[in-house]
């Protein structure tokens, strides 16, 4: 009897976005025909609003992180999450038509567009996860190593599985190459007919036992997956796994031609610019709250400057609110951490808005930093881990920015292992770098200011 078939996430979360948008579709076509009142129909407005509609919708799905599978997957959220996302869609989209279009409604129909949308939405999602209980979903992984691998074997199968994410891999089996007899091990081959994905890591894929190569070339005719750890790690944590056992550094980063193309060198210019003008209201703004509430709460200087290493290795100077004691480090340098009790109860609330960080504002005006790149870090930390990781350097091939990947995919970094794991985010990005992956951390990172999320 045939297996059903297994669906990977991306296949998962497109079928979960095609039955939101059949709804969202069919409430803004009851919008439209039947809840405005017809004197003011046009078919520009109607346009209007479909196009609205669906780019409000995408757009707070994206900020809201409405397709992570790992909630949609879980009880608790899927409900409460589908109705509090899709009531903010509807009442955005009827607050632009009654301030910008000053129109009227008909009750009824009105009524079924605000209300029965999230409903519709949450039953659907309710009814996608109790699919996907039923369904197969997690794929079942045989594990290959070699020796060189053999010492992480229990770090890497944890990754598989995914003990921080939602990965949808299973290791059901490990084969390691230095045992010659595994291979005909009864158990073994009976196993490996239930395997879903073979993922490999070996030092040199030119010398696999034949029976083994047979075995893969089996497996991909059959359409099943087969991939290296390096390959998984990067496409499921997007991260570039710098710890990496059997691949050369060289061979995972792929440096490319550094030159920056026009168009990515004008939206980057561009960014900066609108976001200078933005940004630098905003601090300018909160200048006189923050030095009044300094006077009470947080006695000492407004700004607190730090020299940080930037593009090429050279310091720079940056500029904060300060939210810390003064002299916080007076007994040596220091990363910060969770309920650190150098940081003042008004630097907690500087810091949970971001509101320490607007005076940065200043490094992206002298053009030591920009909007979007790795965040810089102090040349003591940089030195050590230089010393860890001979090529931490890579990440001062661009400028450091005020947001980046590691911030919007990562907790807040309280130690050296935190720091080498924001790196395989920064090197992720300087290797994926595109105007569209910076647009996902501009999204990103609306969604972790609003709702005190990441770094």
């Amino acid at each position: 009897m045939p297996r059903p078939s297994v669906l990977n996430s991306v296949e998962r979360k497109f079928i979960l976005l095609v039955g939101d948008l059949i709804i969202v579709l069919a409430s803004l076509n009851v919008l439209v025909n039947n809840a405005i009142d017809a004197k003011y129909i046009l078919m520009g407005l109607k346009l209007i609003v479909f196009l609205f509609g669906i780019t409000c919708y995408l757009a707070l799905a994206y900020i809201l992180e409405f397709y992570d599978l790992e909630k949609v997957s879980k009880r608790k959220y899927v409900f409460s999450q589908s109705l509090y996302v899709s009531a903010l869609y509807v009442l955005v989209v009827f607050l632009f038509l009654v301030i910008v279009y000053d129109v009227s409604f008909w009750r009824m129909p009105l009524l079924y567009f605000l209300v029965l949308t999230p409903i519709e939405i949450g039953l659907w999602r309710l009814f996608f996860r109790n699919i996907f209980n039923v369904i197969p979903v997690t794929k079942n992984v045989l594990y290959i190593y070699d020796g060189y691998a053999k010492g992480l074997v229990k770090e890497d199968i944890a990754l598989i599985n995914g003990d921080e994410i939602e990965t949808f891999y299973k290791v059901k089996l490990t084969y390691p190459l230095d045992d010659t007899n595994y291979f005909t091990k009864p158990s073994f081959v009976s196993a490996a007919d239930k395997i879903d994905a073979y993922i490999i890591n070996v030092r040199s894929y030119d010398e696999l036992p034949k029976d083994l190569e047979k075995m893969l070339l089996r497996a991909i005719l059959l359409g099943r997956e087969v991939v290296t750890f390096t390959s998984f790690y990067e496409n499921t944590y997007e991260a570039l796994p710098i710890r990496s056992r059997n691949d050369s550094f060289y061979e995972i980063l792929q440096l490319r031609n550094r030159k920056i193309r026009y168009l990515g060198r004008l939206f980057t210019f561009s960014v900066n610019f609108v976001l200078s003008i933005v940004v630098g209201l905003v601090c300018v703004l909160c200048i006189p709250m923050v030095w009044f509430m300094n006077l009470f709460f947080n006695k000492g200087p407004l700004f607190y400057t730090q020299k940080r290493v930037g593009l090429h290795g050279k310091e720079f100077k940056i500029y904060k609110f300060r939210s810390m004691v003064v002299d916080a480090e007076k007994s040596g340098a220091a990363m910060a951490k969770a309920n650190d009790a150098r940081i003042t109860p008004f630097g907690k609330i500087l810091r949970l808005f971001r509101i320490d960080e607007l005076p940065q504002i200043i490094s992206i005006i002298k053009g030591d930093m920009q909007f979007i790149g790795p965040r810089p870090e102090r040349k003591v930390f940089v030195d050590q881990l230089n010393e860890m990781i001979p090529y931490y350097g890579v990440r001062h091939l661009i400028k450091p920015g005020l947001t980046g990947w590691a911030q919007v995919k990562y907790k807040y970094g309280e130690n050296l292992e935190d720091s080498i794991r924001k790196l395989e985010y920064d090197l992720y990005y300087i290797k994926n770098k595109s105007i569209t992956l910076d647009f996902r951390i501009l999204f990103k990172t609306v969604s972790t200011v609003l709702f005190s999320r990441g770094v």
